[in-house]
């Protein structure tokens, strides 16, 4: 039998002590003795593979040491030492978690034996199912640890794949606007004014970043669509203005597949739409149009007020305040067009 298990002998017996240790001893155990319970408890620790323990004895008897012995959840077995008499005893002691029982004087050295190396068993037994448990947080912490790792890349790749693709699509856009001279600088100046409208109104970051982005790719749809007619110095046919009125819708459709741009494509949608109900694509009203919306509606149309263009002459910062307080309530949000022409004429 390994020595290195060791057993904890209590009793306030003394000849009993001594006999036990020495038959502990013989079968190859490390022995540790002690009087009463008190005295058990200051010795005990988690390096005791069996606890055996006597009932009656003075300062703390042995039900009071098994409680709080329970109390310190060490998970020893114990075997109690029973005098005559005292069978109900040991059924009360069982019944506190002791793991079996054996009766003084004890006449049979080889069940004695075996008592003690089942709770040696059961013993190993808590520590294997202990490490194993402890083995299996580690390996869930471990693994947890990896798998956010891991999404970390994954979000951190995903944010740099969005942003390529914005990048992209911003990159298009531009090099559109480039090939005429009458639009080259659009998109990045919708973009500020939008902002500047934005913060003025104190929207939260997270949704001038959307009204950002929106405005980036707001008129993607013409790079699918033949929008040259919008160079023509005289009025458009009905043909030419059907197809001019198509690129928001197309715009949407570009940019739905792009889960991360979801608000975006709606607000591309419906940036020609007007407050009294007559836009287009679908002729939405009022509170029906999202308020960032409305905020690119007047930054675009103040863009291309005081831009010039092949049909226009490009108007004066105060003609275009002028004209939005004038379609203020029918074209534009009176709420969007007050933040932005105090924005750009400060009382």
């Amino acid at each position: 039998m390994p020595n290195t298990y060791k057993i904890l002998m209590v009793d306030d017996d003394l000849l009993v002590r001594e006999a036990v240790v020495k038959i502990l001893q013989i079968f190859g155990y490390e022995v540790a003795a002690a009087a009463n319970g008190q005295e058990a408890l200051q010795l005990v620790d988690d390096s005791f593979s069996v606890i055996i323990l006597d009932i009656n004895m003075p300062v703390l008897d042995g039900f009071a040491t098994l409680r709080e012995l329970n109390q310190r959840k060490l998970e020893i077995p114990v075997l109690f030492l029973t005098g005559a008499g005292t069978m109900d005893y040991a059924v009360k002691a069982i019944n506190l978690g002791a793991y079996d029982f054996i009766q003084k004087p004890i006449n049979d050295i080889d069940l004695f034996g075996v008592k003690v190396q089942r709770a040696i068993e059961k013993r190993m037994y808590v520590l294997m199912s202990r490490a194993y448990e402890q083995n299996l947080q580690r390996e869930v912490a471990l693994k947890t640890k990896e798998l956010e790792a891991k999404n970390l890349l994954l979000n951190e790749y995903s944010r740099q794949l969005e942003q390529s693709t914005l990048v992209t699509i911003t990159t298009l856009m531009i090099a559109l606007e480039e090939k005429d001279r009458y639009t080259a600088g659009h998109t990045k100046r919708v973009t500020q004014y939008s902002r500047m409208i934005g913060q003025a109104m104190g929207l939260p970051n997270e949704d001038i970043e959307v009204l950002s982005r929106a405005c980036q790719v707001h008129d993607i749809g013409k790079l699918v669509i033949d929008v040259s007619c919008i160079q023509k110095p005289g009025p458009l046919s009905q043909e030419e203005w059907d197809r001019v009125t198509r690129h928001p819708e197309i715009g949407h459709n570009i940019i739905q597949p792009l889960k991360f741009l979801r608000r975006e494509s709606t607000i591309i949608r419906h940036h020609h739409e007007r407050v009294d109900g007559t836009g287009y694509p679908f002729g939405l009203q009022g509170d029906e149009i999202d308020l960032l919306t409305k905020i690119l509606t007047v930054a675009d149309s103040y863009d291309a007020m005081t831009s010039m263009r092949s049909y226009k002459v490009n108007m004066t910062t105060d003609d275009a305040i002028g004209e939005l307080h004038r379609c203020s309530g029918s074209q534009f949000d009176p709420e969007v067009v007050s933040a932005f022409t105090s924005l750009l004429r400060p009382s």
